[in-house]
């Protein structure tokens, strides 16, 4: 719920699937996050106050909060078992259709937005695929790392690649690549399969690494280095990188607020 500019991250993620097309949103919370089902919630009374007091823009700001064609569903998960655990959480509303991973905290600027890229990728290719990024060696402690083949070249795509092997939070040292997995997944429903069956991994989680890997050895799996900017807003750094960048971008105070951030070097 921490916002960048004028919302929250957990909306930015909400907009960019509701550009890839997805209507049924699945929010996986823990006890503390009520605030998500309340932000996207109806606000009658806010909106009856604004349209009595004719302030017409912020009511149609209100009201675009979440469009009425998007379906909210909330899961409570009981306890902090790991990423994998938390999809497997959804499996009796997901059912047997392929469906999207989006962990807000990282905030993926694009145009088109990201997982319209992946929608549309697993539309014409029918897999898996994994949002990725290069990283420093350094850092694959921090990451998902995967090891990748080229596809065949009547299938060559510069940003596409087959997954050969994923591996948890790997030391750089033993990491098979600097390929990190980022939050972005579209998957297959055969993935709750393997979720069931993992054992706790790193950290004594259910990893939604392990169930990926398990889930290469029986059927395709590709990773894809989007065409964007992420923002890794679980680090301050990150945060603070995305407030800027996006603050200069806004429509309403980015102009002032970038020459505001010129004065400041001056």
């Amino acid at each position: 719920m921490l916002s960048v500019v004028d919302k929250p991250l957990i909306q930015y993620a909400v907009q960019e699937a509701v550009a890839a097309g997805i209507s049924e949103m699945i929010f996986v919370t823990g006890r503390t996050k009520r605030a998500i089902e309340d932000h996207f919630d109806k606000a009658y009374e806010l909106e009856n106050e604004l349209a009595l007091k004719k302030r017409n823009e912020l009511l149609r700001l209100v009201q675009q909060i979440l469009p009425k064609s998007v379906n909210c569903v909330y899961i409570r998960q009981a306890e902090p078992l790991g990423l994998g655990h938390a999809v497997l959480c959804a499996r009796q509303v997901v059912n047997d259709e392929p469906f999207a991973v989006m962990l807000a905290d990282d905030l993926l600027d694009a145009d088109p937005p990201v997982m319209k890229q992946m929608v549309d990728l697993y539309e014409k290719h029918g897999c898996s695929l994994l949002g990725v990024q290069e990283v420093p060696r350094e850092h694959t402690a921090s990451y998902g790392i995967v090891a990748s083949d080229p596809l065949p070249k009547r299938e060559e795509n510069e940003r596409l690649r087959r997954v050969t092997a994923i591996i948890e939070k790997p030391h750089p040292d033993l990491a098979p690549s600097t390929l990190a997995v980022v939050g972005r997944y579209v998957l297959t429903p055969r993935i709750f399969h393997h979720l069931e069956a993992a054992s706790p991994g790193a950290g004594g989680e259910i990893q939604l690494t392990d169930g990926i890997a398990a889930l290469v050895k029986e059927e395709p799996v590709m990773t894809y280095r989007y065409n964007g900017v992420r923002y890794d807003c679980g680090s301050k750094f990150g945060y603070l990188q995305a407030s800027v960048q996006l603050g200069m971008k806004h429509p309403e105070v980015g102009k002032e607020f970038s020459a505001y951030l010129r004065s400041l070097l001056q």
